[in-house]
């Protein structure tokens, strides 16, 4: 369980949210809305005590589970399946069970003894964690995650961001917390895993709060919804499920529009009566007095929502450059003992527009890293054309650099705008006054998103490299890029599990990974976008 008593959290001069008291107990199915930028991804790493508030206390009384918007781990040599037992200790419990084994198999007769000793005390921990059950456990959840036995198998540096993204979720899951904090976590997963997350978070026991812009998993899961107002710093709290709630936040916006046009009305007519009778000394008091309650009325009024701000998203005209721009020839990738893709040739003609598909683990992030020029082939090349010049989106915002300000990172991009122009192009995309200052190590996943495809706008790119771009963007932002996609006139090679960026992109072509076949596009492919 968590409760909060008069939380506070400002940044810089901004305050998100303001004398905030919640709750959130065992069977609270909570999802938490608001746009980009509002600060609900700040607000669940302060509950996850990831993050300390500017004001009021939050206290937490059993085991939380949280899963950030960009998970990362320290060590990434650990084994994937390891980092998920890890969530209950097991990991480590079967390593030394397993070094046990070996020494009362091959150590002398004295090293036997005590590693049956060790085996038997090992064995009784292993069994108070859940034992083959709780590992029978994991399994289960990994598979539902779309995580095989030979992913699971592989160190996480060998692994895609989508990947690494699952087997985070699943760690979360196993881990058996009663409260689980869950920003986005149908981030990366495709259309069979997140039915079963669905039907996971519909039956869990304990008490979850929930990020999403799914709104399908809202409408399935929560039975109550909290409202961050970017605007007003406050939290609506509604005990309603997800439609329900729709329903009656706009019910009491209307309410307090109603109720706000009346009494300014009212406060209108005193103080134009005060007006009339302040000339007059014998009525000055009465005067002030009618003034003074017409102030009262209005100050406690609830504020009205103000329309919800989106940045204006437009794709730079791309600079001039021959007809194949980029060229890819006979490409492979392996980590270790597992290959990834083989044989790939891919030519981008000036204008075209591909689409890249295959499971979690095929390698299209790889891929898109490769013609980037982030990572490097083990085999074949990338060859660009005359006057290439790429943009590269990274789904993990790797191409942020999280320890410069927002302003530096769009400065590092497009060295040639003044610092008035690189002023304008970061309020066209929110980011104005203070919030253009913060590193953007601090921003939440929207806002990395938002400069990131800023970065992208500057760079008078001809041929984008677009990996999952609408991930983490509300519903007005994501229709603001899928509105640039239709109208950019350079080069696309797309990785996407939206069907509606598909849509938006009106692909050419598309190269299914990781065999390289590459086709003309039909609407068959189309059913593949969400599985991929």
């Amino acid at each position: 369980m968590i409760t909060t008593q008069a939380l506070e959290i400002r940044i810089g001069a901004r305050t998100l949210l303001q004398d905030a008291s919640l709750r959130i107990d065992d069977g609270d199915r909570i999802g938490l809305v608001g746009r980009n930028g509002a600060g609900k991804t700040t607000l669940t790493k302060i509950l996850a005590g990831e993050g300390q508030p500017t004001g009021g206390q939050v206290i937490r009384t059993d085991d939380v589970g949280y899963l950030p918007q960009d998970p990362r781990t320290g060590d990434l040599e650990v084994l994937a399946r390891d980092r998920v037992l890890s969530a209950r200790g097991l990991d480590a419990t079967i390593r030394n069970m397993r070094k046990a084994e070996q020494l009362m198999s091959d150590g002398t007769p004295e090293q036997r003894e005590k590693a049956m000793e060790r085996y038997s005390r090992l064995e009784a921990t292993f069994l108070s964690k859940g034992g083959w059950a709780a590992e029978a456990e994991a399994a289960r959840i990994t598979s539902n995650l779309g995580l095989p036995t030979r992913v699971l198998d592989q160190q996480l540096r060998t692994l895609s961001g989508g990947q690494r993204r699952r087997v985070e979720l699943a760690r979360i899951l196993f881990s058996g917390a009663r409260t689980l904090l869950l920003d986005e976590p149908t981030n990366h997963l495709d259309a069979d895993s997140i039915v079963w997350l669905r039907d996971y978070l519909t039956a869990y026991p304990g008490g979850f709060i929930v990020i999403s812009h799914d709104v399908e998993l809202l409408r399935a899961t929560v039975n109550k919804v909290f409202h961050l107002d970017a605007n007003r710093a406050v939290i609506d709290l509604y005990n309603l499920g997800w439609d329900a709630y729709l329903t009656q936040r706009e019910t009491d916006e209307k309410r307090r529009r109603r109720e706000r046009a009346n009494a300014e009305k009212k406060a209108a007519t005193l103080l134009a009566q005060a007006d009339k009778m302040k000339a007059k000394a014998t009525k000055a008091v009465a005067a002030q007095n009618m003034a003074r309650r017409a102030e009262r009325m209005l100050a406690g009024l609830e504020e009205t929502r103000q329309a919800d701000k989106v940045a204006h998203l437009r794709f730079p005209d791309p600079a001039p450059c021959g007809r194949t721009p980029l060229r890819a020839s006979d490409l492979s990738k392996s980590y270790g003992s597992q290959e990834v893709f083989a044989g790939v040739d891919l030519a981008i003609d000036r204008g075209s527009r591909v689409v890249v598909l295959g499971l979690n683990g095929a390698g299209k992030t790889t891929l898109l890293r490769i013609l980037g020029g982030v990572e490097a082939p083990d085999t074949g090349q990338v060859e660009p054309g005359h006057g290439l010049k790429i943009g590269y989106y990274a789904q993990e915002h790797e191409t942020l650099d999280t320890g410069a300000t927002v302003v530096e990172n769009l400065r590092r991009s497009a060295p040639e705008l003044t610092d008035t122009q690189v002023r304008s192009v970061l309020g066209s995309f929110l980011f104005s006054g203070d919030d253009a200052e913060k590193p953007a190590g601090v921003l939440s996943g929207g806002e990395k998103t938002r400069l990131a495809l800023a970065m992208l706008v500057v760079s008078a790119a001809n041929v984008l490299l677009l990996d999952e771009p609408t991930n983490n963007l509300d519903p007005a932002s994501r229709q603001e890029i899928l509105g640039a996609l239709r109208t950019f006139t350079g080069a696309v090679v797309l990785v996407t599990h939206d069907e509606g960026a598909v849509d938006a992109l009106e692909p050419e072509r598309v190269l299914l990974l990781p065999d390289g076949d590459e086709d003309l596009w039909n609407s068959d492919y189309a059913e593949l976008v969400s599985l991929a």
